[in-house]
């Protein structure tokens, strides 16, 4: 399909053909399509500057009609020039909520079904903005607001320059109507609150830009974040041994450099929901030692938890048989 010369959809080319460029120099990709308007434009414009472009349609089965929504959107997909078409259909179930338990589905199908394909996903600077604040409300940390990477392997996101508002020009210019999800309006989702309420009262308060600033803040603090892993990982080479922390190594480090070392190991020997509060008491038995008990951290076996104890110098990571009342 020839795309027409017009501002939205060339600033939307121009993004996938710079990703390409730097992440992706063979030009063969997929592109997961909701048949929205963010990733509706983005096929088109991946399917303009890409080599080969496979649309992958994800029918999540939660409202009435959807086979036929990404029927359609795989359609689209096949008209835009994608070099094929499909659709995923999945089963959404677990805990943390719809929203979570369909991500987890989306991303899970999305993965098996790419091949050795790297995945375009529809984020703007806009969803961008809505991840940070998210982030920030957490307050666990500067790696909480770093906000999405523009490729995090397998998963690209050209589009994190770009605003909503441009897709839907996109969408315009191209004479598509893209599909309108009925969640993407639901009050009972966080970030649909974020996107029509707390957003605008933000812009309208501190004099707009703060959709940008707040991308460009999760960008600066992702780049300082990556020194101080860099850093850390050094650390960690001399601290843990025979998957031990050598409490006494790890102390001559900087607080935030001690706490990525410590996170590390513990995501490593199987924690799980590791918060800021469970982070920092563990860090505590290194930099604070004052002869204090095992430290509780998420994981473990319904009869046994997952302790962080510190003995002679050393930090380990074990389980401890829950007591019985």
């Amino acid at each position: 399909m020839l795309l027409p010369e017009e501002p939205a959809i060339l600033e939307i080319r121009h993004a996938v053909r710079n990703w390409i460029a730097e992440h992706c120099v063979d030009g063969v990709l997929a592109v997961a399509l909701s048949g929205g308007a963010d990733s509706l434009a983005l096929a088109a414009a991946a399917a303009a500057e890409a080599r080969s472009v496979r649309a992958l349609i994800v029918d999540h089965r939660l409202q009435p009609g959807s086979a036929g929504v990404a029927a359609t959107a795989a359609q689209r997909a096949r008209e835009l020039g994608c070099a094929s078409a499909e659709v995923l259909t999945v089963e959404v179930s677990g805990s943390g909520g719809l929203e979570a338990a369909a991500r987890q589905a989306r991303y899970a199908a999305l993965d098996r079904a790419r091949g050795t394909r790297p995945v375009l996903l529809g984020h703007t600077l806009d969803d961008q903005a809505e991840t940070v604040l998210l982030g920030l409300s957490r307050g666990s940390g500067g790696r909480s607001i770093w906000g999405m990477s523009e490729y995090e392997s397998p998963w690209g996101r050209p589009l994190l320059g770009v605003r909503r508002s441009t897709t839907h020009q996109a969408c315009a210019e191209l004479g598509l109507s893209p599909y309108e999800d009925p969640h993407n309006s639901s009050p009972d989702f966080v970030r649909v609150r974020l996107r029509t309420e707390v957003l605008p009262l933000l812009e309208e308060v501190l004099g707009g830009g703060v959709a940008g600033a707040l991308a460009r803040t999760g960008e600066q603090l992702r780049e300082e974040g990556a020194v101080l892993d860099a850093v850390a990982a050094d650390a960690a080479s001399e601290a843990v041994v025979n998957g031990e922390i050598d409490a006494t190594v790890l102390a001559l480090s900087a607080p935030p450099v001690r706490r990525r070392v410590l996170r590390g190991w513990l995501l490593a020997a199987g924690a799980r929901g590791l918060g800021n509060r469970q982070l920092r008491a563990v860090d505590d038995l290194v930099a604070r030692w004052r002869g204090q008990g095992p430290v509780a951290i998420g994981g473990g076996t319904p009869d046994a938890r997952l302790v962080v104890c510190r003995r002679r110098g050393r930090l380990n990571v074990g389980l401890e048989e829950q007591r019985r009342v």
